[in-house]
This record gives C-alpha cells, structure tokens and sequence, in this order.
C-alpha cells in the first residue's frame, strides 16, 4: 500500500476521534470556563504558572511525544503494519488520549494535585506510597533508557573507523545544537516572561522560529566531539537544572521550541510522503509469533507510548495541570495532544516501511533508521544530505530530551512525595532532608544513572511493561475519581481490563526470561539481576495496587462527593 494512504487515513480518523469521542467525553464530565484553575488559585511562579493554550499544548506534547512514538512502531513493525497501525488507531484514540485526558481533569479538578495524591484521597494513603514507589521506579527506567538512548545519538568519539565522517559531523553538530537549544530555550522564556501578555501567540512564533534557525546554523559550526559517556554525565547534569529551576525558565520555553521543531520534522516527513509516495514494503502481517515473541502482549508494550503511556499521566497531573489557564483548554491538551502523537507513530511507521527490505524493517537502531528515513524524504524537496540528516539527528534526540526533563521532575517530585507528611514545618530532620529538592533531585539521577549501564535495549522491554501497567493503575484510579463524583466511568473499564491482562502477562514473560537467563549461567547482575529485582518489585507493587483500588472502587458510591 502507499505509504500517503495510510498517513491519511490515519489523519482522518485522528481527527474524527477528537471531534466526536473527545468532544463527548469532555460534555459528559462537564467543563467549565468560568472556573478558576489551580494555575491562578495557587499560583506560585515556579510549578503553578497561568499559561496559554498553546503553551501549555506544546509542553504537553513535546514531554509525551519521546523516544516511544518512534522507537515502538518501529520495533513492533516485526508483526506487519497493519497491526501496528490498527494499534496505533484503536489504543491511541479509546485508550491513550482518554487516560491522558482523563488525568489531566481530575488534577484540574483537584487543586492540580499529581495523580499519586488524587490516590490518596480516593483510595486511601498507603495506596498512595504504593503508587509513588512504583512511579519513582518507572521515571527511574525512563532516565536510564532515554539517557542511553540521547547519549548515544549525539556520540562522536570512539566509534571506530567503519564509521562515515558525515555520521560523526552529524551526532556531533546535534549535541551542539542540543546544548545551544537550552540556552535559546532560557532566553526565550526571560522575554515571554518579562513582556507578559504584550507578546502577542505570532510574536512569540516568529521569535522561536529565528532563534531555532540562528541556533541550527551556529551549532553546525561548532560541533562537539565527545564520547557517550561524556554525554551521559552532560545530560545527566541538564536534567539535574531542569528539575530545580521554575518552569516559566526552562522546560516551558524549551518544549515550546521543541514543538515547532517536531511539527516542522511531521511536516517534512509529510511532504516527503507526498512527493516521494513511497510503498509500504512490510509485510502485512507476519503472524502471531515472530522470533519467539509472541503478538500478545509483545506487540502493546513495545508501541507502548505510540498509543497509551502510564507516564503521560504524570505529565497530565504533573505539570501540564499547574499550567491550565481555562478548563475549556483541557481537551485540546489532553486528548489532542496525544492523537498528535499517535500520528507520529504513524509517520514512524511509513518511514520504517519505505525503508524496509525483504519485507521487515533493516537493520541499526530505531533512531537510525528513522532519521535516515526522513532524511531521505528532505532530500527530494531540495534539501542537502548534511543538513536533512543533522536536523532529523537532532530532531530524534529532542524527542527523549523533552521527556527526560519533564522525567526528572516528575521523579523528582515523586521521591518527595513519598516522604512529604501534612505539617512538614515540624518533620524530624531526616524528612526534611529526603523531601528537599535538590538531595531528591540528585538521589533520583543517581540511581538512573546507575540503570544506564544496563542499556537501553535491555531496559525497553522492561520500560514497556512497567509503563502500561501505570496506565492501568491510573485507569481504575480515575474510574474510582469519576464514580465518586458522579461522571461517566464505564468508557474506562475495557481500557483497564485489556491493560490489566497486557502488563501482567508482559512483566510474567520477563521474569521468566531473566529466571532462565539466570539457569543457564548467561546472567549478569547489572543487567538481568537489577532487570529482575525491578520486575518482581513492579509486579508486587502492581497487583498490592490494583486489589487496594478495586476495594475502593466497588465500595465507593456513586456521586458522593459533589462534583
């Protein structure tokens, strides 16, 4: 099939999604526009900040559209396309946006709180530890993988000599611009800062628009040769930054520069499709087994974010939420962001498959086939090879910094919570020292700095698995959240149910695995010991979560609290 068909059929069914289903759900919850968001009730500069709709859409977008909408697809493109695609659709539209909508509603609803205090109060607070300790374990492995992942991208130094000039030019120059972009992303956020509501939504465009511009063309002379675990420990102290500092500073001007690039990266790999009308060269369908994985679960925790992600709930009810200025912006950002993201995976997908040989994805990293992929495209519109595979370079490695630095918040902030008591102004010492930014902070990076030596091919599966098992605790927390409060909640059940069998079986296949590993003598404790430590632990958690929220959510009754 043409690669263009498929694109297009995936943009009208986005697109009908969000103006039926999203529109729908946003009635039957009930939106209203003259409500006070918790951006103004508890407005503080630094995490609860008013901002605008398309502000508060670009962070939202750029933290949630990592490294999975493209690596996923991608990998599960061992299946066939058109299960990846009908994944990509059905997951993306009944299951990933109206989670992400979902979480970013009851934060909105309940003084932005994080989805780990909305547990607290609907389910009771030890289910509450129990689901901060799980989050902080998942925002460990997404620091492990994505830092691998970005440090590897932008290594140029000690690759060996079967490695082409124009590759190392190419990793070395994104880094560059990589670094250059946060200081771009602090200047932009001191003038939108400083000017408020006197820049106009196409002045703060045009101005970031320049600076990316300026930005590419300085870092491509000035390109950094550096090893990856040179770029580890750089990222790891940009992450470090990212979670102290206010956001109007760096995460908000930085996603928001981000969200342009990412649409200009669509754009071009959509244009590409149009003059290139590449054919889609996967097979179909390769049945229900392929290399000794099988369709079921395999195929939903490899797409994992592509269609629904447990992490864009603590992007929802995180930040995203403290943001908020009208309730009626609440749909665009929530649902809309994440069909956006779902065409990426789509995009993913046609790129992979014009590529393909022999009817299966080639060979290298989802990244590298990726950027190659849609370099290939720009240079059909005139664009030179250099530049097309420096701007895809340093488009993909955006991808997981966006996410990386709204991760590290998020764990950071999780770690707290874990310890943080209602009148902490008289907490013992000990307390206060867990709960304060900076020693969270570096405990956090620390110990996902540790998991980076596992790499992030070992970690991924794991990632995965974790990562749609959250989206299953958020599910029945939100189902809990809406019964009390008289909403509609049976949209979420099949949701909740598949996610509940997918995760489970995942995390039970990985334990295996690792078990066999172990008889067979091929273990290693940095790898498979930490891999299985943590998948036991998730597992645990998991089930200790979901028994404690399906008490409450049988028990509770409907409506009892007003809405």
């Amino acid at each position: 099939m043409n690669g263009l068909v498929i694109i297009l059929i995936g943009i009208v069914v986005l697109a009908a999604a969000y103006i039926f289903y999203g529109r729908w759900l946003a009635r039957k919850w009930g939106i209203d526009p003259k409500a006070k968001t918790p951006a103004y009730t508890k407005e503080d500069g630094v995490d609860y900040v008013p901002s605008s709709k398309f502000t508060v859409f670009s962070h939202q977008f750029s933290s949630i559209a990592g490294a999975g909408p493209v690596t996923g697809p991608i990998l599960a493109s061992v299946f066939g396309w058109v299960p990846v695609l009908l994944w990509l659709l059905v997951g993306g539209i009944f299951f990933g946006a109206v989670q992400d909508f979902g979480s970013l509603y009851a934060s909105v609803k309940n003084e932005g709180k994080s989805i780990g205090m909305i547990v607290e109060k609907y389910i009771g607070k030890i289910g509450r530890k129990l689901f901060m300790i799980f989050c902080w374990l998942f925002t460990l492995l997404v620091i492990a993988a994505f830092t691998d992942m970005v440090a590897g991208t932008f290594n140029a130094k000690g690759l060996g000599d079967g490695v082409a000039d124009e590759q190392l030019f190419a990793n070395a120059s994104a880094g560059s611009i990589s670094m250059m972009f946060i200081g771009v992303a602090i200047i932009l956020g001191v003038i939108i800062k400083f000017t408020g509501d006197k820049l106009k939504e196409w002045m703060k465009a045009i101005i970031a628009v320049a600076l990316l511009i300026g930005m590419f063309a300085l870092g491509m002379n000035l390109p950094i040769y550096a090893t990856k675990q040179t770029w580890v420990f750089i990222v790891m102290a940009y992450l470090f930054f990212a979670s102290i500092l206010p956001m109007w500073l760096m995460m908000q001007p930085r996603d928001y520069l981000t969200t342009f690039m990412l649409l200009g990266m669509i754009g071009g790999a959509v244009i590409g499709v149009l003059v290139a009308h590449p054919s889609m060269n996967l097979n179909a369908f390769n049945g229900f087994k392929v290399n000794d994985s099988y369709l079921f679960p395999t195929l939903f925790v490899t797409i994992a974010c592509g269609a629904v992600s447990g992490f864009h709930s603590l992007v929802s009810s995180g930040t995203s939420s403290k943001t908020v200025s009208n309730e009626k912006d609440m749909p665009f950002i929530g649902f809309g962001a994440m069909l956006f993201e779902s065409l990426l995976g789509i995009v993913a997908l046609v790129v992979v498959g014009s590529v393909a040989v022999n009817g299966t994805k080639p060979d290298g990293t989802p990244f590298a086939i990726f950027s190659s992929g849609v370099a290939g495209f720009l240079e059909k519109l005139g664009v030179s090879n250099t530049i097309a595979t420096v701007f895809m370079t340093m488009c993909v490695s955006a991808l997981a910094l966006t996410s990386l630095d709204s991760v590290a918040r998020i764990g950071r902030m999780s770690f707290q919570e874990l310890f943080t008591v209602d009148d902490m102004e008289h907490a013992a010492g000990w307390r206060k020292l867990l709960c304060n930014k900076y020693f969270s902070t570096i405990v956090t990076l620390l110990c996902g700095y540790i998991l980076t030596q596992i790499g992030y091919a070992n970690i991924w599966p794991l990632f995965g698995s974790a990562n749609q098992m959250l989206s299953a605790l958020v599910l029945i927390t939100l189902c809990v959240f809406l019964k009390v409060t008289g909403r509609e909640n049976r949209t979420l059940f099949p949701p909740l149910i598949i996610m509940l069998c997918v995760t489970f079986t995942a995390l039970v296949e990985r334990v295996i695995a690792l078990v066999k590993a172990y008889g067979a003598g091929t273990a290693v404790f940095l790898v498979e010991g930490l891999q299985l430590i943590i998948a036991i632990l998730l597992m645990v958690l998991g089930v200790i979560i979901v028994i404690s929220c399906g008490k409450e959510l049988f028990r509770k009754k409907a409506g009892q609290e007003t809405k």
